[in-house]
């Protein structure tokens, strides 16, 4: 495994696990707002679309996302998805009643294509943050 994999699997790691502990401590109504604050860094981008929204973060070379849906609280298929140009996608996906992510990547300067879905309603970004 070459250190760009390595690192990518750290960094989801970290991010899975800060995401786990603030789910933790958030009461069921409060989950939907821990989800906008489980990635680190600034908001630098909001792609809505008919039954969600991915929530897109930037710190240092760090791309980090999270697919938030419009009725919280109902379990239903959900994903998210960031690929830094050159390399795979690191991808959340399962039946969640909250939000899917956060996945984060090391992008450097580099493009990123961002997915989100939650059940039938999805977003696909093209190249962006270049």
């Amino acid at each position: 495994m070459d250190s760009g994999a390595i690192r990518r699997r750290l960094a989801l790691g970290l991010a899975v696990l800060t995401a786990s502990g603030l789910l933790a401590v958030a009461a069921p109504g409060e989950a939907q707002a821990a989800a906008s604050a489980s990635c680190p860094g600034r908001k630098v981008r909001t792609l809505p679309f008919s039954t969600g929204t991915v929530l897109v973060y930037k710190r240092g070379g760090y791309v980090c996302a999270v697919t938030v849906t419009k009725k919280p609280g109902v379990k239903r298929r959900m994903s998210v998805s960031v690929q830094a140009r050159g390399n795979l996608p690191v991808v959340d996906e399962g039946r969640f009643a909250y939000h899917a992510g956060p996945v984060m990547v090391h992008a450097g300067r580099r493009c990123v294509w961002l997915k989100g879905r939650v059940g039938q309603g999805s977003v696909s970004s093209g190249w962006i943050l270049c």
